[in-house]
């Protein structure tokens, strides 16, 4: 059965790993939408703070400290949302940690502690919220990672525990599936994502560790949480850059292995690293509060490729009309235009993605006298590309641009100047 899901702006919403990284990023635009919110993390003073912060911008906001990896206080967050609020809407497990190291060099009992964050946390979270979203419906978001598709050397352990988060959360959503409860199981997986997550990860490299390139910021992961939590999706791969090396590992992974052995490198940064490490694995840090983390060099502001795969209608129509501005410069206009109109009819018709004429407008150039083809860019939809001057947060050289493919469509990831999509 199709699930019906509230407007963001509707919904009482539940998020765990709430004090920083992508939770954080995701609590502040879900209360920016008007959701009211339900925080989870083990910083309670953090959490104050917060709550606090988004309640003078005017949300309805209420936490919950507690550990992820007790059952206990799930049951107790679903209390705290269902007194404040009445319901609960979409539930978000989002809390992780990991491990950077040799395989052989992590003492199993962090490597086990691990595992009773991410996975189990997920779990955990998942069965005691089912019973409020199998009564009045809802979303059920499970956060794991492009390495729940792949693996990444350094960081084994971690990669395990989101192959695990992948597995439960697939499962789970064919079994409600079978019960035809009212209830989206989505698995979102960020690529490298700019957060806390290696200054908050346990260390036990020569180095301090950084996220390998291409990197995105958080709110790249919270705008995609945030339409799902409004729009069944199955799964949600945030990065192109991610997916291009899932995509590799599928189609021949020989040649995965080989290019995974630049990992060891990309990984470590040139200073060594700094003892102790200031980890979450097993309390919580004294510096969190922070959405975005110490990234060196280029973090990408946006990904063509996630807008591409959530918003399939508007992206094919925004090619659409390249290919129609070409043809229309070339007089080639027979019927297009027509044909065009019938198009966007037809998807307006048909219930699928809000189509803005600034999703559709064409814009047509003069012919360059030393160009012997017309060009055409759609309106508000094309990205801007790094051939454009950069602003002063874009210093570092752009890195190269990649094709991905996604639905039959070719997308890119490129550096852009600003926040040009807004899901």
């Amino acid at each position: 059965m199709g699930v019906q899901l509230k407007p963001v702006g509707e919904q009482v919403m539940v998020i765990t790993g709430a004090d920083s990284g992508i939770g954080l990023a995701t609590a502040k635009l879900a209360a920016k939408r008007g959701a009211c919110l339900v925080l989870n993390s083990r910083n309670e003073a953090e959490l104050a703070r917060i709550a606090a912060e988004l309640i003078r911008g005017g949300a309805k906001v209420e936490w919950h400290a507690g550990d992820v990896a007790e059952m206990q206080t799930h049951m107790e967050l679903a209390e705290v949302a269902i007194r404040a609020f009445g319901r609960i809407d979409t539930w978000i497990n989002n809390a992780g940690v990991s491990i950077y190291g040799m395989i052989e060099d992590v003492p199993l009992d962090d490597a086990r502690r691990m595992f009773e964050t991410n996975y189990w946390g997920v779990v955990n979270g998942s069965l005691a919220a089912l019973p409020y979203l199998k009564a009045n419906g809802g979303a059920l978001i499970n956060v794991g990672s492009i390495v729940s598709d792949t693996f990444i050397p350094l960081q084994g352990h971690y990669s395990a525990s989101k192959h695990a988060v992948k597995g439960f959360t697939d499962a789970l959503r064919v079994e409600l599936e079978h019960q035809n409860a009212p209830v989206q199981v989505t698995l979102v997986k960020p690529g490298a994502i700019d957060t806390p997550f290696p200054q908050h990860a346990a260390n036990y490299m020569d180095a301090e560790p950084r996220h390998p390139h291409p990197v995105y910021v958080p709110e790249v992961v919270a705008r995609a949480i945030v339409h799902c939590a409004a729009n069944p999706r199955r799964s949600v791969t945030v990065g192109g850059g991610g997916r291009m090396m899932a995509m590799v590992g599928e189609a021949a992974p020989r040649v995965a292995d080989a290019m995974n052995q630049g990992m060891f490198r990309q990984q470590k940064r040139s200073r060594p690293s700094s003892i102790p490490q200031e980890e979450t694995l097993w309390a919580p840090p004294t510096r969190t509060g922070r959405a975005r983390g110490e990234q060196p060099g280029y973090v990408m502001r946006h990904s063509a490729y996630t807008a591409a795969s959530l918003h399939p209608v508007r992206t094919g129509l925004a090619l659409a009309a390249v290919a129609v501005g070409w043809a229309v410069a070339n007089g080639m206009t027979d019927g297009l235009v027509r044909r065009g109109r019938d198009l966007v009819d037809n998807v307006r018709g048909r219930g699928g993605d809000r189509v803005d004429d600034a999703d559709v407008e064409v814009e047509i150039h003069g012919r360059p006298r030393y160009a012997e083809q017309p060009y055409a860019t759609p309106r508000a939809t094309q990205p801007a590309y790094a051939a454009q001057p950069l602003s002063a947060d874009y210093a570092e050289p752009a890195p190269e641009v990649t094709v991905e493919v996604t639905r039959e469509v070719y997308v890119m990831d490129v550096p852009t100047v600003g926040d040009r999509y807004v899901p």
